[in-house]
């Protein structure tokens, strides 16, 4: 029995494709942390522990397009309708057996995310996989078979759009981490000073 998922049959998908609104409209993946872009840091983060790593977006594409990464939107009428049409955008073009999807706004994502992730989810022998920390689920986060490929674009056509929803629907393995601080999420330009004066790896 597999102990542990291959980094290069994961892709890794940066989900920067709000609209901002608690951060005054602005796009939370350009906003500057540490001297780099919020979505950059996550990439800096993410990259390491998959194989692709695409990037979804539903403005600003030429900017994110120069980092050298495929940008994918939202697929009409579902652009600016949350994380799951995100997921969807990934898993439509995603080549490999599974998908990690990250934030664009937690800089501080775990090193070891996709690791244990996966480890969780042969050992569950699940479909989906994601993290809990400080006995909080982090839905987000999510490591999933892109074969849910169709399952999640029926549950969307159909009125659906909450995550937790949707991974209710199969088999799901929860992997709990110690540091609650990796999970932490920037939403406005209040948090985002803060934790520019947190002292964080």
């Amino acid at each position: 029995m597999l102990h542990a998922i291959v980094k290069g049959d994961i892709t890794g998908l940066i989900l920067a494709g709000g609209r901002g609104s608690r951060m005054g409209g602005a796009d939370k993946g350009l906003q500057l942390w540490r001297g780099l872009p919020l979505a950059q840091q996550v990439l800096q983060r993410l990259g390491p522990q998959v194989g692709p790593v695409l990037l979804n977006a539903n403005r600003h594409l030429e900017t994110y397009r120069a980092w050298g990464l495929p940008v994918l939107t939202d697929r009409l009428p579902l652009d600016f309708s949350g994380p799951l049409a995100g997921f969807l955008a990934g898993l439509d073009v995603c080549a490999t057996p599974y998908l990690l999807t990250a934030p664009c706004d937690s800089p501080l994502l775990p090193p070891d995310l996709a690791a244990r992730l996966g480890a969780g989810l042969l050992a569950a022998q699940a479909r989906i996989a994601l993290p809990r920390a400080g006995d909080r689920l982090q839905p987000v986060f999510c490591l999933m078979e892109a074969g849910l490929r169709d399952d999640l674009r029926a549950f969307l056509q159909s009125g659906g759009s909450k995550i937790d929803v949707w991974t209710a629907r199969h088999r799901m393995a929860i992997v709990d981490f110690d540091d609650a601080h990796a999970f932490e999420n920037i939403n406005t330009q209040d948090d985002l000073q803060r934790l520019e004066r947190t002292d964080t790896p």
